[in-house]
């Protein structure tokens, strides 16, 4: 009979030539486990996913009753379906006054799809500019928005009148003018490595549309829901976008994207025409209230996202190791930058035999990603780190 991963190899359709292929049959808190019992440590979290940890007990209470009471009922926007309305109370209660609408959908890629025909339709504008080195999914328009050849070039022709500036360069914004429809960026940008915004740029950049009238959309699929120390990553750097996009964190492990908008914005999808925009599963009932569970904690329990600062700082603090050139962070998003991608490979290679989950990053093949669950312990930080040191010290000699 064949195994469980041969049965994978052979018929899951692959991302890559050479999948991590861990085989995992159960996941609790910030520990993966495999048939054998071996635990790893989960250091990046799902990408940014299982913020509260693998089956947080509320979180699958929640699904369990949704699951038991309805799930699918009909196509998102035509019921009254509580899982829905709850949860958008929930976030425009814990968002600025004009981020009051709220469009559910299943991934973070069809809240960046929606986001751009919202943009469009509300500005009867088509010119769309993104950040050079950003990624916000990889369906058709998302990837419209990829900078990189290497990733786009085999799936051309592209969404037309896409055009990139440079994160951080304020003479780039003269290229956003009165032909943009919208701009869309990361408010601290992930797949880079880890890259805050500097000397006020997100204001800059918000004044730059606000002069010419095209909207500001902020992807915090990766950055939200308590990953850089505040709810919503925006919030350090006082400025609100128009449209705000969530997915990945927001569900506690289950699969949901919104983006969310000013009423008056958002309802130019209802006419002209009816049905601008459509999911059979967006906004499942049952993600919801997975989400739902998963936001309450988050506001409620404030500690773990006020320790998301101090954690981080147990982090930069314990990783000193001479093969580290640079760790970059936003809370418990971080970058440890070493010398080259093979120090990477082999460093991560060392990690899962000890134990241990991390990646690189899709930008930044020097650096390992670090973003657990923010509600790791101290001392799994400090396994953690011990670990690492470790995995780079074999790797040094290797």
């Amino acid at each position: 009979m064949l195994s469980q991963r041969q049965l994978f190899l052979q018929h899951v359709a692959q991302t890559s030539e050479m999948p991590a292929g861990l085989e995992i049959v159960r996941a609790e808190g910030v520990y993966l486990y495999e048939p054998s019992g071996k635990s790893y440590l989960d250091l990046i979290s799902g990408n940014c996913v299982s913020n509260l940890g693998h089956c947080h007990p509320a979180v699958v209470a929640a699904v369990q009753q949704q699951c038991a009471t309805y799930m699918h009922t009909q196509v998102y926007g035509e019921f009254v379906l509580t899982p829905q309305v709850e949860l958008a109370k929930l976030l425009v209660d814990n968002l600025p006054p004009t981020l009051n609408s709220v469009y559910f959908l299943n991934s973070g890629a069809e809240a960046v799809e929606g986001a751009m025909k919202l943009a469009k339709r509300y500005t009867n504008r088509a010119k769309i500019i993104a950040a050079r080195g950003a990624y916000h999914g990889s369906s058709q328009g998302a990837l419209s928005l990829m900078s990189s050849e290497f990733f786009t070039s085999a799936f051309r022709p592209l969404l037309p009148q896409v055009f990139f500036i440079d994160f951080n360069d304020e003479n780039d914004l003269q290229k956003i003018d009165f032909e943009t429809a919208c701009v869309v960026v990361e408010p601290v940008r992930a797949e880079i490595g880890v890259e805050k915004p500097k000397n006020d740029y997100l204001k800059k950049l918000k004044n730059r549309c606000e002069e010419v009238g095209a909207l500001l959309i902020f992807d915090e699929i990766q950055v939200g829901c308590g990953r850089t120390g505040s709810l919503w990553a925006f919030q350090q750097y006082d400025t609100t976008p128009d449209i705000l996009l969530l997915a990945k964190g927001l569900g506690g492990g289950m699969p949901i994207g919104a983006f969310i908008a000013d009423r008056e914005i958002m309802h130019s999808l209802a006419k002209n025409p009816v049905l601008g925009h459509i999911t059979t599963f967006g906004g499942h009932p049952v993600s919801c209230a997975a989400a739902l569970a998963n936001l309450k904690i988050l506001v409620g329990e404030a500690e773990i996202i006020n320790n998301v600062k101090r954690k981080a700082d147990i982090f930069l603090r314990l990783l000193q190791h001479k093969a580290i050139k640079e760790i970059r962070n936003a809370g418990l998003i971080m970058a440890m930058e070493l010398e080259s991608f093979d120090m990477v490979k082999n460093t991560i290679r060392h990690c899962l035999d000890l134990g241990l989950v991390t990646d690189w990053f899709l930008y930044n093949d020097k650096s390992i990603r670090i973003a657990p669950p923010l509600i790791i312990k101290d001392e799994e930080i400090e396994k953690a780190c011990t670990i690492l040191l470790t995995a780079l010290e074999l790797a040094s000699n290797s």
